[in-house]
C-alpha cells in the first residue's frame, strides 16, 4: 500500500461521519516528503486538482468503495492553492475545498469565549461573509463543546453530514469551517453528534443573523455589519443629558397584529416604517417598545420563546428592512426599545435544548433548569460561555441595529431560584437562600455593557417584586437597570378603576399608595400587553357604569396616569380604547375611530402626550421627590386626589386634579404655591373627547388664601368622572376670565 494513503480508521470514521478531526486529513497534507490532496466528493466519478489558473495538475484515484479521492500531486513539495474539478455523467463543477484553507478564528477568541468577556462575540461566531486565503465565501463557527462531531449542512452540500464536517477549538469546544463559494441567503442548519453518537436534529444556529419563515427553521446567511444609517443626529442627542429627566411615553407594539395588510398578511418592515411610526409620532409618544421581535417559531408566544437571540424575524422581512425601520423612526425623532428575552428558551428540537447532546445553555439539574410556567428551559446563568452568549445578543442589537433601549423580561424569574416553585421543586443555594446569584450578576453584566458601550441607550426591567436597587447603579449594589416596571401601581390603579364609584371610598388607598415607594426605583408606569389578555379584558373593559361611564373612566384615569410620577407606557389599542382583549392572531379594531367616543380617547392620549412632552413639571423630576407634593390626599368620601408637579428652573408648576365619582364638583377648594392665573391645560371631560364639557372657562384665579398647608388656593370646578391639569401662569393674559 502506498504510503501517502490515508489509513482504513480515517476512511471509514469520515464516511461514518464520526472522525473527530477531518482537516488531519482531508484537504493538503505533506505525506513522505510529497504533497497529497484527499477529497471526499460524493456524486463525483472524477476529480482533477487544478491550480488557481485553472491548469490541470493531478487526477485523484477513488478509493475503491468509497467517495474518497485521494492521490499525490507531481512537482509539489509545499502547500498551494487549488481548485477541484468534478465530473460525473451527469456534467461537471468546479470548487474550492474547504479544507484547503486555515482556521479563522484564533487563540484570543477561544480565551474571551471561556472566560466570558468576548463583547463582540457575535463578530466570531454565526455565519459570516468573508474572505479568506483570497477567496469569498461564509466563515460557520458554532459552540458545542461535548459533540464529537459537527458538520454544517444545506442545500449547498445536499444537507449530507458526512461533508463539511468541523474542525474542533479543543480550547474553547468551537467548532468552525470556511466554506468557499457561499454567499448571502444560503440556508444551513449544524448537524450534530452528541457524546454518546448519537445524531440530533438538526440545530439552527444559535448566532444565526437571518432565519426561513416558520414554520420552516433553518438558518439564513446574512450580512447584519453594512447597513447604511442616517441617525448620527439622532444618536448625539440622545446621548445628552439624563434619561430620568427628559419625557418618555412610550408606545407598546406587537408588530404582527398592530395592523394586517390585505386583513390577512404581516406587514413588512417597511410596510411598518411607512405606517406605524407617523402614526407614533402624531400621537406624541416619544418611543416605540416592540414586542420581541427575536426569531421564534410559535405566533401565540408572541415572541417571548425566542430561539434566534440574533436574528430579526422573518416575518416581516430581511435584517435590512428591520435596519431601515429603525433608521427611519429616528429620522422621526422616535426611539426604539426591545422586548428582550434572556430568561429561558423553548424546548424545540432545533433550538438551544441539549444543544451538542448534553444540557449546554441550560442548567443540567430540572430544579433550576426547567420553568414549571411556561415549559421552558433556563440559561445556565453561571456558565460563562452561556452569560457571555447572552450579553453578545443584549450588544448586537444596540451596535449592529441602533436601537435605544432593551426592556428584559421576565427579571423575577431570574432572580428567585423558586419562583413559581413549590417546596422541594427548587434547589436552594448552599445557605438555604433562594437568590440567584449567577443571575444576579448577568444582569449586572449586561447593563455595565449596556451603559459602556452604548451611552445613551437605556435598559428596563420587568421585575414584579420587591427586589432592592433594580434601578439603582451596580456600584451601589444594584442591578443597574435604567427603570424598572411599576407593576405594583399598575395593578392597585386598574383594581380601583374596575370598582364602582360608590366603592372607590373603601379604597381609595389604591390610588395613594404608590406613593409610598415612587422614587424608590426609577418607574415606568405600564399598561401592558398582559393586562388586555387572558380574561382581563380591555382598559375600556375594565371600566364600570354604562357606556359614557366607562369612556369618561377611562380618560380620567389617563389624566391620572399621564400626571404621576413616572415615565408612561401604553399597549396598543388602549389609545383609541379598544373594546375587546387583544388578539395577537387578528390587527387592532381601526374602525372603532370612526365612533366619536373613540376618537376622543385618541385625541385625549394624543394631548396627554404633548403636554407630558412639553411641560417639564410633568417629566423632568419624574424620578425625584422634590418633583411631587400631594394636596388633596384624604378626601376619599368624594374620591378625589389632587397633587403638584413640578419641574426644573423656570418649568411652571402643574397641579392635577381627578375626581372619581360621577358626581361633578362646584366650588371645590384646592391649595396651591402660587397666587394668580392657573391655566386649565387638560380636562378630560371636554367634549371634544367626548366628555360632557364641564370645565373653568380656560382657567382659575387663586387668592393669597392658604389650603392644605400651601399659601395660595383657588376653588375649581371638578368634573364628573375627570381629571384636570392646572398650569401656573407667571404671564397672566390680563382678557383672561378669572374665577
Amino acid at each position: 500500500m502506498s504510503e501517502w494513503r490515508a489509513s482504513e480508521d480515517d476512511v471509514r470514521s469520515l464516511i461514518a461521519a464520526r472522525h473527530g478531526d477531518p482537516f488531519s486529513f482531508l484537504g493538503q497534507h505533506e505525506v513522505a516528503g510529497q504533497i497529497v490532496v484527499r477529497a471526499f466528493v460524493p456524486n463525483a466519478e472524477t476529480i482533477i486538482v487544478e491550480d488557481l489558473g485553472g491548469s490541470p495538475l493531478a487526477e485523484l484515484p477513488r478509493r475503491p468503495g468509497t467517495d474518497l479521492f485521494e492521490g499525490p500531486i507531481p512537482g509539489r513539495r509545499t502547500r498551494f492553492g487549488y481548485r477541484l474539478h468534478a465530473r460525473n455523467s451527469g456534467g461537471e463543477w468546479r470548487f474550492a475545498d474547504p479544507y484547503s484553507f486555515g482556521a479563522v478564528l484564533g487563540e484570543t477568541d477561544d480565551y474571551l469565549l471561556v472566560e466570558g468577556t468576548h463583547k463582540q462575540l457575535y463578530e466570531k461566531l454565526g455565519a459570516h461573509l468573508i474572505t479568506h486565503g483570497g477567496v469569498d465565501g461564509v466563515h460557520f463557527a458554532v459552540w458545542a463543546p461535548d459533540a464529537r462531531r459537527v458538520s454544517v449542512v444545506g442545500d449547498f452540500n445536499d444537507w449530507d453530514g458526512r461533508r463539511y464536517q468541523m474542525r474542533k477549538r479543543v480550547d474553547s469546544g468551537i467548532w468552525e469551517i470556511f466554506a468557499p463559494g457561499l454567499g448571502e441567503g444560503v440556508m444551513y442548519k449544524y448537524e450534530i453528534v452528541g457524546p454518546d453518537g448519537v445524531v440530533l436534529p438538526l440545530k439552527a444556529d444559535p448566532f444565526g443573523f437571518g432565519s426561513e419563515l416558520r414554520p420552516s427553521t433553518a438558518s439564513v446567511v446574512a450580512r447584519t455589519d453594512h447597513f447604511e444609517w442616517s441617525d448620527d443626529a439622532f444618536l448625539a442627542e440622545r446621548g445628552q443629558g439624563d434619561p430620568r429627566r427628559k419625557p418618555m411615553s412610550i408606545y407598546e407594539v406587537h408588530m404582527a397584529s398592530w395592523r394586517k395588510a390585505d386583513g390577512w398578511r404581516f406587514l413588512t418592515y417597511d410596510e411598518l416604517a411607512d405606517q406605524l411610526i407617523p402614526y407614533a409620532v402624531e400621537m406624541g409618544f416619544t418611543h416605540l417598545e416592540l414586542l420581541p421581535i427575536s426569531e421564534h417559531p410559535l405566533d401565540a408566544s408572541w415572541g417571548y420563546q425566542p430561539i434566534g437571540l440574533f436574528a430579526p424575524t422573518r416575518r416581516h422581512g430581511e435584517p435590512a428592512g428591520f435596519a431601515r425601520f429603525v433608521d427611519r423612526a429616528h429620522q422621526a425623532g422616535l426611539g426604539v426599545i426591545l422586548d428582550w428575552v434572556p430568561a429561558h428558551f423553548p424546548t424545540d428540537p432545533h433550538g438551544l435544548a441539549h444543544f451538542d447532546g448534553k444540557p449546554l445553555y441550560e442548567y443540567a439539574d430540572p430544579r433550576r433548569g426547567f420553568h414549571p410556567d411556561w415549559n421552558t428551559a433556563i440559561y445556565d446563568f453561571g456558565r460563562k460561555e452561556v452569560s457571555n452568549f447572552l450579553s453578545a445578543s443584549a450588544l448586537y442589537w444596540l451596535d449592529r441595529f441602533h436601537v435605544d433601549g432593551l426592556r428584559v423580561d421576565a427579571v423575577a424569574s431570574m432572580l428567585y431560584l423558586d419562583y413559581s416553585r413549590k417546596p422541594g421543586e427548587w434547589l436552594p443555594n448552599p445557605d438555604g437562600s433562594n437568590q440567584n446569584h449567577d443571575a444576579v450578576a448577568f444582569l449586572q453584566r449586561v447593563n455595565q455593557l449596556a451603559y459602556g458601550e452604548h451611552p445613551g441607550s437605556t435598559t428596563i426591567a420587568e421585575e414584579s417584586t420587591s427586589w432592592p436597587g433594580v434601578s439603582q447603579p451596580v456600584y451601589a449594589d444594584g442591578l443597574g437597570f435604567g427603570f424598572k416596571w411599576n407593576m405594583g401601581w399598575m395593578h392597585d390603579t386598574l383594581d380601583y378603576m374596575s370598582l364602582d364609584p360608590v366603592y372607590r371610598r373603601f379604597h381609595h388607598n389604591k390610588l395613594t399608595f404608590g406613593l409610598l415607594y415612587a422614587f424608590s426605583e426609577n418607574f415606568v408606569l405600564p399598561i401592558s400587553h398582559d393586562e388586555v389578555v387572558h380574561g382581563k379584558r380591555s382598559v375600556l373593559g375594565r371600566m364600570p357604569g354604562d357606556d359614557w361611564q366607562q369612556f369618561a373612566n377611562l380618560r380620567a384615569y389617563y389624566g391620572f396616569m399621564w400626571g404621576h410620577p413616572g415615565k408612561k407606557l401604553l399597549f396598543m389599542g388602549q389609545e383609541f380604547a379598544q373594546r375587546r382583549e387583544w388578539n395577537f392572531d387578528a390587527p387592532l379594531d381601526w374602525f372603532l375611530l370612526d365612533a366619536p367616543s373613540h376618537a376622543g380617547v385618541k385625541d385625549l392620549v394624543r394631548d396627554l402626550n404633548r403636554a407630558y412632552r412639553d411641560k417639564g413639571a410633568l417629566h423632568a423630576r419624574d424620578c425625584e421627590g422634590e418633583g411631587f407634593r400631594w394636596v388633596v390626599t384624604d378626601d376619599r368620601d368624594q374620591s378625589v386626589t389632587a397633587f403638584l408637579r413640578f419641574g426644573e428652573g423656570g418649568d411652571p408648576p402643574v397641579c392635577v386634579v381627578s375626581n372619581f365619582t360621577p358626581v361633578p364638583r362646584f366650588g371645590y377648594r384646592i391649595g396651591l404655591p402660587f397666587a394668580g392665573r392657573w391655566r386649565e391645560v387638560i380636562n378630560t371631560d371636554a367634549a371634544a373627547y367626548g366628555g360632557s364639557g364641564i370645565g373653568n372657562l380656560g382657567a382659575v384665579h387663586a387668592a393669597a388664601l392658604p389650603s392644605h398647608g400651601l399659601p395660595a388656593s383657588a376653588d375649581v370646578i371638578l368634573p364628573p368622572l375627570a381629571t384636570v391639569y392646572f398650569e401656573f401662569d407667571p404671564k397672566p393674559d390680563s382678557k383672561a376670565a378669572p374665577r
